[in-house]
């Protein structure tokens, strides 16, 4: 009996040991670089998600130092890394891996695959008409508002439909130099008071030309002179992040990227502020569409010498898609696509605002980018932020101010 059981135990083990090829061989496993991988929520949400609904397929994430990730994975297709998938941290390095051979065109893939959701986002991951990579990711610019303060005054609360004039009239009626009110907060950035001007989809900070900022400088500094927001000097001096600024419950409105969403929430719930709050579209210029913004772009493209192309591209055009929208919308994350059931799921989160305008915000008309991919940007960048720095600082006119910007840009390209 014992050797009757020992020969039994034997062959079901060489039957186990037999199998093991055969399960492996229809295991797949796709390699996606990143970075932050074990500490951003929607990554792991989207393994997860993507792992669910296409059973026998593990994402495996090569994880990249963050400040470091540009120069590491430039290094890692340099040296013939065959990882299927790399996604794509700014714009411009998909451009320069693209100019060197580095990512596949979804040209063979793609014919069939629906891109209305981008809002025409999507264009900036495309070279010469040919699409590169897949925006799963945008997080565009909102306007937050603090409802306490507009129910205290007994003002309406903004809409998703409201001029930058409306919206100046507002900070106003809402600022209470007696209790320390501001109608509204800018912070330092350049992108926080003249950004707007991408809205249009036309002009950028990169067209050389730059009298389109003017009427936005000169709105932030009548605010200023008014009152209703605080000096650039005083936040210059002191430090103090827009985060902090708000979440003390004296500034009635605050235009900042959609990402602050997640940390009101956590403020909520931590106690760090205790007031109400919702969100709309940011304000539009004359002749832009309600509901137009701009924003930056995470996407993800298939690495020319990956093995699992078809795969990759399943995996990609998921993750960008609805379905990938839904998951990265379920940790509070914004995702690049756009569409009444990802707004749905993003409204769903525990502590988002519960009324319909702050919904409706998530259904932006249209995304610009905050910068585009261009020749000499960096050196561009580098110039209109100084000259935004003296604005701002009162020691050049806006006048002058962008002038400086118009001829120094200029002489770049001499």
């Amino acid at each position: 009996m014992k050797k009757m059981l020992s020969v039994l135990l034997a062959a079901i083990m060489m039957i186990s040991l037999l199998a093991v090829p055969a399960l492996a061989e229809d295991a797949k496993v796709l390699t996606v670089v990143t970075w932050d991988a074990t500490t951003t929520p929607y990554l792991v949400a989207q393994k997860e998600a993507f792992e669910a609904s296409h059973p026998g397929v593990t994402i495996e994430y090569v994880d990249v130092a963050s400040q470091d990730y540009a120069v590491k994975t430039t290094t890692m297709l340099e040296g013939g890394d065959t990882s299927d998938v790399f996604m794509v941290k700014e714009i411009d390095n998909l451009i320069n891996w693209q100019a060197q051979g580095f990512a596949a065109p979804l040209k063979d893939f793609d014919k069939d695959y629906d891109y209305s959701g981008f809002k025409g986002t999507e264009v900036n991951y495309a070279v010469d008409g040919v699409q590169y990579a897949i925006p799963f990711r945008s997080d565009f610019w909102v306007l937050f508002y603090n409802k306490d303060l507009f129910d205290a005054a007994g003002v309406e609360y903004p809409t998703n439909d409201m001029t930058w004039d409306a919206y100046a009239e507002l900070a106003k009626k809402l600022t209470d130099k007696e209790k320390g009110v501001y109608g509204t907060h800018y912070h330092t950035w350049l992108s926080a008071v003249v950004n707007w001007a991408v809205c249009d989809g036309v002009n950028t900070l990169a067209d050389k030309n730059y009298d389109d900022l003017l009427y936005f400088y000169k709105l932030y500094q009548d605010l200023e002179d008014a009152g209703a927001c605080m000096s650039y000097a005083d936040l210059k001096a002191s430090g103090l992040h827009y985060s902090a600024a708000f979440a003390n419950g004296n500034i009635a409105m605050l235009p900042m990227g959609y990402w602050y969403v997640s940390t009101l929430i956590g403020y909520n719930k931590d106690g760090t502020c205790n007031f109400n709050w919702g969100i709309v579209a940011v304000p539009h210029a004359d002749g832009v569409a309600a509901g137009s913004s701009f924003g930056n772009l995470t996407g993800a493209m298939i690495n020319e010498k990956s093995e699992q192309k078809e795969l990759a591209w399943e995996y990609i055009s998921w993750l960008g898609g609805e379905e990938g929208a839904a998951a990265t919308a379920s940790v509070g994350a914004r995702p690049a696509w756009v569409s009444e059931n990802v707004a749905t799921v993003m409204s769903s989160v525990e502590g988002f605002p519960a009324d319909e305008n702050s919904k409706a915000a998530l259904l932006p008309s249209a995304v610009a980018m905050e910068w585009p991919v261009a020749e000499k940007v960096s050196d561009i960048k580098t110039i209109v932020n100084e000259e935004h720095s003296l604005i701002m600082a009162r020691e050049v006119t806006p006048e002058e101010g962008i002038e400086e910007m118009n001829e120094r840009v200029a002489e770049l390209f001499e």
